[in-house]
């Protein structure tokens, strides 16, 4: 089950030996904290701190003081907070904390002694009778039976060496009704299907030699930005080639792409073991598994390690809102008709989500609540990660899972007999439980119900996000795309939309397209730009191109630097948009013969120098040096002083800067004045209408425009409420540019300018480096064949 590489690729072997070598093999005491032993986190071992439980504080009202529209609903949240403290005593007393209630992997699944002896535990009230199999006893139902204790656990002890390292197995229960089943245990760390056999998944058990282990977690987290800048990447589809990636190759390939482009966060999708590829992991069988199509947990450790050696946070994309309806290999299997408080899930209608054809968890269950905070405390320790995407919150929140519901922000509709507080307490633990051991960790939730408080503090009386998604602004793209002409597009209607949150009080992470626009059966937004014309406009005649290419490529940088500047206090994107992919994802089904045609990234289009691809990446590549540079994206200071409806034209200041956009489709306009928040010399500091990025290069780079006394803000006479002013010599149709304050007593100086400039420059060196690989490797492969 390793990572599956090309025998004709002599070059990329090489690179793969060297990521194996760099982080695979023996590991001594003094090396630190070894993996196999989840508890001990590398925090832990460098400063000896130990993570306790944040104490309960307040009453959980804070969020009523501080939010005038949620006082009518006072009793609900006395309600809610009374079942989170209850909660909270009831795991102290059992457990003795809440950190220690989260580790029942400890206990359950598999686990070694001192001595090498193995015990497997199962919680199973539900089964008459238990057994283990798989090739370590010959797949013998009958010799290797499990014992049951009152509280529905069931337990055998082997001797030490039993199992060996990537045995297959199963366990077999007996239902009330005398028929067996064969089922993957719960805590599986590992799940693969013997190819040669059948397609359903077995357990694996991991336990590989000391000589052959992760050496141990070493590089320091990295500090949480002042803004998050996340690349969503799926490692399966993250290849050029038409295959399944792995691990080490995404860590080789992808990783340092990330961090070239600016980026300081990666979100890893589909990491937690799915039997349906197609699913994009959201149909999760093994939550404690990594996915084997990618290689083996120490592989996955590799690319943790790697990211972080290059200063990248890595956030897994976690799925505690559903679980895969699979029964032969994944959760549900654990159903056997038993009553909820001794499963899983919830019974009846209330446990099946009807448009994800999936089962819902009983989060009112103990054990439940054990599993699934056990299961976050895992991600943390075990491959330290750097914090979790919360997948679809809103199915979470609401005992309708948002089904056929239009949110309005009528309070009523957050906090009523149809909010599921049983999931709402579990999300207060989760995020209480994940800032306990790890403070710094990053917890955002998708939610497009937009529930007030979501992110706030639990000790405000919140649920205790750090951000969420703002949903919103994809489908208001996508619609103005659809079907509005370009001339009619509502400068109000963007500015709205894109202000659209509680700012100030819950941050927002801001996106135009994530991975629901890129699969099959809609588009992105390069798609909707340019359509089929993407498939034979795109080569680079050293012209703006024709007018579809040039609109795609004009209004993608637009659309793409507006979002990051206003919609929130954090930006994503998700793999390849960034330099407008073609077509679609399209995973390997029956319809399409299996292929992974479409479901690969493109990267090399973006290096190829004789395409238009690269003006798009080199774009993003200086939107997010502007970014790293002045941390704009987050800043507090957000004014909008024009948003002209028949000029097109939107000006706003987002920390010192000032971003002027110009969305008409024809009109440039001459000698046009914009008001500034300070008096001042000010120069470009980015231009999508350069050169660099294809662009007429209307818009001079060497001016300085010295500001003009516009008396006081909402004075007679005062221009658009700012106190000074600047002209600007043009204002190109479809542009954005963005001005720098230039400093006071340097001559002509603009450092903000400089760093893009750099940055843009070094990405074009490593662009030519990579195409330079590119083709020595074909050349290798060529002689190698």
């Amino acid at each position: 089950m390793g990572i599956i590489c090309s025998t004709l690729d002599p070059l990329r072997q090489a690179w793969y030996s060297l990521l194996r070598s760099r982080y695979l093999g023996k590991l001594s005491v003094a090396d630190g904290p070894s993996t196999q032993s989840p508890g001990l986190s590398l925090t832990s071992w460098i400063t000896g701190w130990v993570p306790k439980d944040r104490p309960i504080l307040g009453d959980g009202l804070g969020l009523i003081a501080s939010d005038p529209g949620a006082i009518p609903f006072r009793g609900h949240f006395e309600y809610r907070w009374k079942v989170y403290t209850d909660l909270r005593q009831k795991i102290n007393d059992t457990s003795g904390s809440l950190i220690d209630f989260a580790r029942c992997y400890d206990r359950l699944g598999f686990t070694k002694d001192a001595h090498g002896e193995i015990t497997y535990r199962e919680w199973l009230p539900a089964a008459q009778a238990m057994s283990l199999v798989g090739d370590f006893n010959g797949w013998s139902i009958g010799a290797t039976p499990l014992t049951r204790d009152s509280s529905g656990t069931w337990e055998v002890t082997l001797p030490a060496g039993s199992i060996q390292h990537g045995s297959r197995l199963q366990f077999c229960a007996w239902k009330s009704d005398g028929t067996m089943v064969r089922r993957l245990p719960a805590m599986i760390k590992w799940a693969a299907p013997d190819p040669s056999k059948s397609v359903v998944y077995d357990g694996l058990y991991w336990d590989p030699p000391v000589e052959a282990r992760f050496t141990g977690f070493r590089v320091p987290h990295p500090p949480v930005p002042r803004t998050l800048r996340i690349y969503e990447a799926h490692v399966g589809m993250s290849s050029t080639e038409a295959k399944c990636s792995s691990y080490v190759e995404f860590a080789r390939d992808v990783l340092p792409r990330i961090k070239e482009a600016g980026y300081n966060c990666v979100q890893l999708m589909a990491v937690m073991e799915h039997v349906y590829y197609g699913s994009f992991g959201y149909h999760v069988t093994s939550p404690f598994a990594v996915t084997s199509r990618s290689g083996t947990p120490d592989e996955s450790k590799v690319l943790v390690e790697e990211a972080h050696r290059l200063g990248l946070l890595v956030i897994v994309d976690l799925v505690h809102s559903h679980v895969s309806m699979n029964t032969d290999d994944g959760l549900n299997g654990l159903d056997l008709g038993q009553d909820e408080s001794q499963s899983y899930f919830k019974s009846g209608e209330s446990g099946y989500h009807r448009l994800w054809d999936s089962r819902l968890y009983c989060y009112k269950n103990f054990e439940v609540l054990r599993y699934l905070l056990s299961n976050l405390r895992w991600w943390l320790e075990e491959y330290n990660c750097d914090g979790f995407r919360f997948d679809g919150v809103t199915s979470m929140l609401y005992h309708h899972h948002g089904l056929y519901m239009s949110f309005s922000g009528n309070y009523e509709e957050y906090f009523s007999v149809q909010t599921d507080v049983d999931a709402v307490v579990y999300l207060m633990l989760a995020n209480e439980l994940v800032k306990s051991i790890r403070p710094g960790a990053v917890m955002i939730a998708e939610d497009v119900s937009g529930m007030p408080g979501l992110c706030v503090p639990v000790a405000e009386g919140g649920i205790g996000f750090d951000y969420r998604l703002a949903m919103a602004l994809p489908d208001h793209w996508i619609s103005l795309l659809k079907g509005v002409r370009d001339e009619h597009w509502a400068m109000n209607q963007t500015v709205s939309i894109l202000c659209n949150r509680r700012r100030g009080r819950e941050k927002t992470i801001a996106y135009v397209e994530c991975h629901d626009q890129s699969i099959v059966g809609d588009k992105t937004t390069a798609f909707w730009l340019m359509d089929a014309e993407m498939y034979t406009g795109m080569n680079d005649d050293g012209t703006p191109g024709s007018v579809v290419i040039h609109r795609g490529l004009t209004l993608h940088m637009l659309i793409r630097a507006i979002t990051m500047g206003l919609g929130g206090e954090g930006y994503l994107n998700f793999m390849g948009n960034e330099f407008g992919h073609p077509e679609w994802v399209d995973f390997p089904r029956e319809g399409n013969g299996w292929s992974y045609q479409l479901c690969r990234r493109r990267f090399d289009l973006a290096d190829n120098g004789l395409l238009r691809y690269r003006f798009l990446l080199k774009w993003d590549v200086a939107l997010h040096a502007l970014e790293e540079c002045t941390g704009f994206a987050s800043d507090e200071h957000l004014l909008v002083s024009s948003q002209h409806e028949a000029d097109k034209i939107i000006v706003f200041e987002r920390a010192d800067l000032v971003f002027v956009f110009n969305f008409h489709p024809f009109n440039d306009y001459s000698d046009y004045k914009v008001g500034v928040r300070d008096h001042g010399r000010y120069r470009v500091c980015l231009d999508s209408d350069a050169f660099d990025f294809r662009g007429r290069g209307l818009t001079p780079h060497d001016w300085v425009y010295f500001s003009e006394p516009e008396g006081l803000p909402g004075g007679p006479g005062n221009f658009n409420d700012r106190c000074a002013s600047i002209t600007l010599k043009v204002v190109p149709s479809r542009s954005c540019t963005v001005y720098e304050k230039m400093l006071e007593g340097v001559d002509r100086d603009a450092p903000i300018g400089k760093a893009v400039r750099k940055a843009m420059d070094e990405h074009d060196a490593q662009a030519e480096r990579r195409q330079r690989d590119r083709d020595a490797l074909q050349s290798e492969i060529a002689r190698s064949s």
